[in-house]
């Protein structure tokens, strides 16, 4: 049982996420691989009290997307991303 006082939107680690993909990642749209719904990734369910941050589907709850920052680099795992789509300016 996860102790919902300790889950987030993925809002709160928007900084993390534009360190590592070089743009606002929290208005790229999402789909879920566990079970289709697509939303803007801030609409995600941050859990960040461990070693890592895994974000979830605020649908079905599977894991969309995690990430370990380390001293020796960072490992990222989105495999629960079926899709993610970036809009490009102009």
């Amino acid at each position: 049982m996860i102790d919902e006082r300790l889950v987030l939107d993925a809002n709160a680690v928007a900084g993390d996420l534009e360190e590592l993909f070089g743009i606002d990642l929290t208005v790229v749209v999402h789909r879920c691989a566990h079970c289709g719904h697509r939303g803007p990734m801030a609409t995600l369910l941050a859990y960040v009290h461990g070693p890592g941050t895994v974000l979830r589907c605020s649908t079905c709850h599977g894991i969309v997307m995690r990430y370990v920052l380390a001293p020796s680099g960072v490992r990222i795992d989105l495999r629960g991303a079926a899709e993610l789509r970036i809009e490009l300016p102009g």
